[in-house]
Parts: structure tokens; C-alpha cells; sequence
């Protein structure tokens, strides 16, 4: 009874009329509002409360728990509020609560506005260039999406997550989210599914959005790159009135035009983004929160390209990085996307909040072109092409309910948290393609302009619905220097494939599971932590292996420790952790065509991962991470892939980068910075013969701030490196980035 009256409501909530909500836009989330700069704490506003017990609760007791303000801070941090400086002291994508990183028994890193702004990414995939774990651009200079890998798994498609609830994709229905609007950026590395329910077992990644501020925000930005793309952005908000006595209503407005090219001819990378919220606080106990964003963009797809010429040298050389292997009269590559969603929070007594978190999403998006698929004539320099054709129309719903209650038992401190949260996704998938009807291309005398129609019946034309709900609980215990963290969850779900012809149900599964997580960590008093954590996962996939049925689920199970160290009067901190990760159930690409997966057995990762972050002095911010895996099929139908280790996915990352500005001086407001990366080798072929090599990359940034001015140049590539990303398989190589230059300015007021 439960599971049908929690898959029911699922249902309605994704199956709303689209008439009414298509057009509707936002992101929702959890947790708390952004900071406010404070000199010292006010009394608290109660609304309509029995003055005797609410007088009472005023005074500091042994046993209320509830998060007061700091005396003689700047800013008091919460897991949504901006980073400051490079350090971040708290997140709440570990545990869904307002905890210390130092007091998380889970690798997690937090990448703030403020390291974003210094290296200029021009889409997520960048941002995390520099953290520990994450392989970060997969396929190189892909215009399209975001990609990353998480300890050596693909994550960018069930493993991002906006303000605390999944945007995940299957097919070619991704999400797209503009840095401009990112407050945060935060990565939970090893499983979630215990508070998220489906999620990538080897972690997430959690976008903070841009809040409502307290106070008045005015900000504009223009730039241009060496390839002629131009932006303009803006940053605007703060309170309705200007009465502090009535600052109950606060907005904020983002918003970004980028358009121009890139460094593939016929290639632009056009971005329309806006994104409005509102936030209500009625009093010091509630807060309600609207947000909406809507965005577009226009490009075209990313060059399959052979290894051969790419990674090694063909008869003529290599392939030149500004080729397109498709035709600009055809090749197309739209996606419009909108969100509505809300996060209302409520303190109920001293010790108790509840929280609601809700978002609809809706992604319409066309793919068309001219893929290429291997040499026709390696000698000739002549490229063959297949035509094809995906038409992608997704819906997703999200509602999550979390009650917090935060109480003592002896010496014993818990941060209890009950949730039940729903989600339904909905995916009208068209996909068509044809071999033999396209003729090949000549890389140095290409001939464009053809307009050949796709024939025959699609391969994939189905309606798939998932809806599925999760109960979870967590414990967050804390006895001296112990904190003990225990989560529990189950999830039902069901998952629907039906004709889109004819609405016949021609596939359909019932799934329900388990997801546990146990993590202990003791925090010295000389600054360091050291934890131990085991976890489960459950990962209900959405899409069709190759014979065109539904995805098994993904299950995985992870073991980890690590140390944590925040020296005293440092702001900083060091990470250092060891883990072993098996993935079930893996959905990998299909060696014979490049465009379907099918599921493995089995996929071990093992490895260490080292990450340092500081403000180490009023001028200088430092970023450093290190990460070595052995990734490995441990399991699988077909004996000789045992031991070998999927494409795409190198064996280690090493990454450096520090920013000093000028506080004084002559050269005040001046500042300057850099960044290495290291890439390591992977493969090719799932036989792994063929290596694409390691490679070295350099960052820089040069910058200066004048009054309510900020010009800066970023550098990415510096030295105009020549390399490939990544290979999928022999003929589907993707080139990295050139030596990219933005000059920007910006005016704050």
C-alpha cells in the first residue's frame, strides 16, 4: 500500500499538464538563506508565540541546538551562502544539514564565486578542473554538455544536482547550467543515493544557485575571447524596501547573451540565460524562496575523429583542429530549458525545522547532423559520415520533505533528519539514423552545403516514465570528539517504456532497494580528523541498452578513509583519502557502434586522492589536488575485458593553482595567477592497445581592480597545447581546448 500511494503522487507530480508548467522555469533546493553581514547578533523575532514560553527559549540553554549567530564576524557561513575567499568551512551535501566539512565522514569539496570568477570556465565541466577526483571535460572541446568523471565513473548524467535535487539525463536530454548563477559549487565524492535516492555511486556534483541577497547587489560584465565570442552579463538584486524595519522581501536577477565562435569552424556557442528569485521572510523562524530560470542555446555537435590522425599520425599528418566533419546547411544542435521551483523553511520550535523543496523541469532539444565514422580513404584524407537525427522532450518533478531535529541523550548530541521526497521524469525520445546516405569529406578540400533528408523508421521512438520515492533517516551523533553519522533509505520505483505511435506499454519493471551509509570521524584538538566510512548505492537507471529494453538498475558499495587537516589559525585545509568502489551493472558504449550501451558486470575503483585549499595570506589563495586510481572491469560476460580499464578515463590527475592580488602599495588592486594540470594516459579500445597519451596544460590569469572596476585577461592552454581529451573507441577521438585568451570588464555599484 505504501509503494502504490508513493508512486501515485510521483506520478501526478511529474504528469502535470504541460500546458501549465512547460513554460515555467526554476531550481529548487535545501538548506538555509544566503549570509548576513552582521557587528552582532540581534534578538530574535518571534511571530505570534506565547510570550512566556517564547521568552524562555531566548535564553541559551543546555539543550537548544539550533545554529546562533557569531559575535564579531563578518559573515556567518551556511552551506548556501558565498565561499570566502577559496576556503569553505561548510556544506550540507554530505548530510543534508548545516555541517562542518571537518565533522563530514566524506570526502567533499566546495568550489566557490570567487575561484570561479578568478579562472573564467565557460561552462561547469571547467569549474572543476581543478578538484580532487574529477576528471573534468571528458570529451575535450564539446560545446554541447557538461561531462565529467568522478573516481573514474561517468556522474555528469544521474550525478548532477541543483540546490540539492537531481537534473539527470539519459538519451540526449541534458541540462545545462551557466557558472554566472553558481554561488557554489560542491562535490560529494563516494555514494549518495542514501540521501538522494538514484545518484552516481562514485559521488555528485551540487550546484549552489545565486540567492536573494540582503543586501544590494549591482553588477554588470562584458567580455570577448580570441575566437570572437562575446558576452554580456548581469547581477542584480537585494531588498524590495528600503526600510530596514520592513526588509522582509529580497530578489535577485541574473542573467547572461553570449554568442560567437569557437575554435571549430561552423561551430558557434551561442548561451541566452535569465534567472530570477524571489525570497520572503516574514520573520526570523521562515523563509520561502521562488526561483525560475530560463535559458537557450544554439551550436552544433562535437567531431568523432579517428585515433589515426588525431593521436598518432596519418599519411598526411594530423587532422587540423578546426575541421568539422559535419555540414553547417544541416548540422544543428538546440536546447531551450526551463525551471520553477521553491525551498520553504520553517522553524517549528528551537530544535526542530522542517524543510519543503520542489522543482519542475522542462528541457526541449534537436540534434541533427553529419557524424563522422571513421576513414572512407585514410590515404585520400577522405572521412566517412552517418546522417542522423535525436529529438529529445524530457520533463523531471522534484519534492523533497525534510524534517531536522536536534536534541540530547546524556552527553550524547543528535542531528536527527527524517525525509520523503518524490521524483518523477518523463522522456519523449526520437532517434533515427542512416548509414551509406552521406557521402564522405575531404579534410583540406571539404565540400558543404549538402541537405540529405533522414529515411526509414526510427531506432528508438519511445515515451519512458519513471516515478520513483525514497524514505530516508539519519542520525548524526556527536559525543566528545566523535561524530557518528548512520542513513538509512528505501526506494520504490517503477519505470515505463511505451510506443510513442501508439501509447502501447511494450516494457515495464518494478524495482525496489535499500541504501545504507555508516561513517565515524574523530576530530583532534590540534585541528586534525580522521574518518572511516562504508557505503551503499541504488541507481534506478532511465534508458535502453542496445536491444532496446530498460536498464537494469545500478547497485554499488564503497569503502573509504581519510584524514583531515585544519591547523589552528590557518584558513585552510588538507585532504587525503583512500577508497575502494565497485560499480554494478554499468552501462558502457558498445564497442560495434559508438551509439548504444549495454551493461557490464562489474567495474572496480580503487585509488587516493589528496586535496589542499588556503587563503594563506590576505593576497594569496592556493588550490592543489592529486588523483591516482586503478579502474579496472571486474566482472563480465566476456573474459577477455577482465582486468582492462574502460575508455575515456585516465589513471591520474595532478592540479595546481594560486592567485595573489596586491592589497597595498603602488601595485594595489593588481593581481595576477596560474594553474597547472596534469592529465594522465588513458585508452581507446576496450582491449586497451591503443593509449591516448598524458598531457600538460597551463592556466593563467592577470587581473585588476580599480574603485568598482575589474578588468582581467584568462588564459586557458597557455602554451596552445595540441592533444586529445579523450577516444570512446578508435574512431570517436575528441580534441581538447586551444589556447583559449577572454579579456572581460566588469562595474559593481
Amino acid at each position: 500500500m505504501l509503494r502504490s500511494a508513493v508512486l501515485v503522487t510521483a506520478s501526478a507530480w511529474v504528469l502535470m499538464p504541460e500546458a501549465s508548467l512547460a513554460q515555467s522555469s526554476g531550481q529548487g533546493g535545501a538548506q538555509s538563506l544566503p549570509p548576513v553581514t552582521i557587528a552582532a547578533p540581534e534578538p530574535r523575532r518571534r511571530a505570534a508565540a506565547p510570550a512566556p514560553r517564547r521568552a524562555a527559549s531566548q535564553a541559551p540553554t543546555a539543550n537548544s541546538r539550533k545554529p546562533q549567530p557569531q559575535r564579531n564576524v563578518g559573515v556567518v557561513e551556511t552551506p548556501r551562502s558565498p565561499v570566502q575567499g577559496y576556503v569553505a568551512r561548510r556544506s550540507s551535501s554530505g548530510t543534508k544539514t548545516n555541517t562542518p566539512i571537518m565533522e563530514t565522514p566524506q570526502a567533499v569539496s566546495v568550489i566557490g564565486a570567487e575561484q570561479i570568477r578568478d579562472q573564467k570556465p565557460n561552462k561547469l565541466d571547467e569549474v572543476l578542473r581543478y578538484t580532487a577526483g574529477v576528471r573534468a571535460g571528458t570529451f575535450g572541446a564539446d560545446t554541447r554538455n557538461d561531462w565529467w568523471l568522478i573516481r573514474g565513473f561517468k556522474s555528469d548524467d544521474v550525478g548532477l544536482f541543483l540546490d540539492g535535487m537531481q537534473l539527470f539525463y539519459t538519451s540526449y536530454a541534458s541540462w545545462k547550467l551557466q557558472p554566472s548563477n553558481m554561488e557554489r559549487v560542491e562535490v560529494l565524492r563516494g555514494p549518495s543515493a542514501v540521501l538522494y535516492g538514484g545518484s552516481s555511486p562514485s559521488g555528485i556534483v551540487n550546484v549552489i544557485s545565486k540567492m536573494a541577497p540582503a543586501e544590494p547587489i549591482r553588477y554588470v560584465e562584458t567580455g570577448v575571447n580570441n575566437f570572437g565570442n562575446a558576452y554580456v552579463g548581469f547581477d542584480v538584486g537585494g531588498p524590495v524596501a528600503t526600510n530596514s524595519e520592513n526588509r522582509k522581501l529580497f530578489y535577485r536577477l541574473v542573467g547572461q547573451v553570449q554568442n560567437g565562435g569557437t575554435q571549430v569552424n561552423f561551430t558557434p556557442d551561442n548561451n541566452y540565460f535569465v534567472a530570477p528569485s524571489v525570497t520572503w521572510k516574514p520573520d526570523a523562524d521562515t523563509s520561502f524562496t521562488v526561483l525560475a530560470s530560463a535559458s537557450k542555446q544554439d551550436t552544433r555537435g562535437i567531431n568523432f575523429l579517428p585515433y589515426q590522425g588525431t593521436v598518432t599520425n596519418a599519411p598526411f599528418g594530423k587532422i587540423p583542429t578546426r575541421f568539422f566533419a559535419g555540414d553547417p546547411n544541416v548540422d544543428k544542435f538546440t536546447r531551450e530549458q526551463e525551471m520553477l521551483g521553491y525551498q520553504f523553511e520553517r522553524n517549528l520550535t528551537d530544535d526542530l525545522t522542517f524543510r519543503q523543496n520542489a522543482r519542475f523541469a522542462h528541457i526541449d532539444l534537436t540534434y541533427r547532423g553529419f557524424i563522422g565514422n571513421g576513414w572512407d580513404n585514410i590515404n585520400a584524407a577522405s572521412m566517412a559520415r552517418y546522417n542522423w537525427y535525436a529529438k529529445n522532450t524530457a520533463n523531471q518533478a522534484n519534492l523533497d520533505n525534510q524534517l531536522e531535529y536536534r536534541f540530547d541523550i546524556g552527553p550524547v548530541k543528535h542531528t536527527m533528519l527524517f525525509g520523503v521526497d518524490l521524483k518523477g521524469y518523463q522522456i519523449d525520445d526520437y532517434q533515427a539514423f542512416n548509414f551509406g546516405t552521406v557521402p564522405p569529406i575531404n579534410l583540406f578540400n571539404p565540400a558543404y552545403g549538402l541537405d540529405i533528408p533522414i529515411t526509414g523508421a526510427p531506432f528508438r521512438n519511445f515515451l519512458i516514465t519513471q516515478k520513483q520515492a525514497g524514505t530516508y533517516v539519519q542520525d548524526q551523533m556527536k559525543l566528545g570528539n566523535f561524530t557518528l553519522v548512520l542513513s538509512g533509505r528505501n526506494d520504490w520505483v517503477e519505470t515505463t517504456q511505451a510506443a510513442r505511435d501508439t501509447g502501447a506499454i511494450v516494457a515495464q519493471r518494478d524495482d525496489s532497494k535499500f541504501s545504507g551509509r555508516a561513517g565515524l570521524i574523530y576530530n583532534f584538538d590540534n585541528g586534525i580528523a580522521s574518518y572511516i566510512s562504508y557505503a551503499t548505492s541504488y541507481n534506478p537507471i532511465i534508458g535502453l541498452n542496445a536491444q532496446n529494453r530498460l536498464f537494469l538498475p545500478e547497485t554499488g558499495r564503497q569503502a573509504e578513509i581519510g584524514l583531515k587537516v585544519a591547523p589552528k589559525g590557518f584558513d585552510g585545509y588538507f585532504t587525503a583519502s583512500v577508497f575502494d568502489l565497485k560499480r554494478q551493472n554499468v552501462a558502457t558504449t558498445d564497442p560495434s557502434n559508438v551509439l548504444l550501451q549495454n551493461q557490464t558486470g562489474e567495474v572496480t575503483s580503487r585509488g587516493i586522492e589528496f586535496e589542499a585549499v588556503a587563503n594563506a595570506t590576505r593576497e594569496l589563495r592556493l588550490i592543489g589536488s592529486f588523483t591516482a586510481y586503478h579502474l579496472f572491469t571486474s566482472k563480465d560476460l566476456d573474459p577477455s575485458l577482465i582486468g582492462k580499464t574502460p575508455t575515456n578515463t585516465p589513471d591520474m590527475l595532478i592540479s595546481g593553482w594560486a592567485d595573489y592580488t596586491f592589497k597595498d602599495g603602488p601595485l594595489e588592486g593588481f593581481g595576477f595567477g596560474g594553474g597547472v594540470r596534469y592529465v594522465g594516459s588513458s585508452w581507446a579500445d576496450t582491449a586497451n592497445t591503443l593509449e591516448v597519451p598524458a598531457v600538460v596544460l597551463g592556466d593563467l590569469a592577470l587581473h585588476h581592480e580599480w574603485q568598482n572596476w575589474r578588468t582581467a585577461l584568462n588564459v586557458v592552454n597557455l602554451t596552445d597545447k595540441i592533444y586529445v581529451a579523450s577516444c570512446a573507441s578508435a574512431s570517436s577521438c575528441f580534441y581538447g581546448d586551444r589556447r583559449r585568451v577572454t579579456a572581460s570588464v566588469s562595474y559593481k555599484w
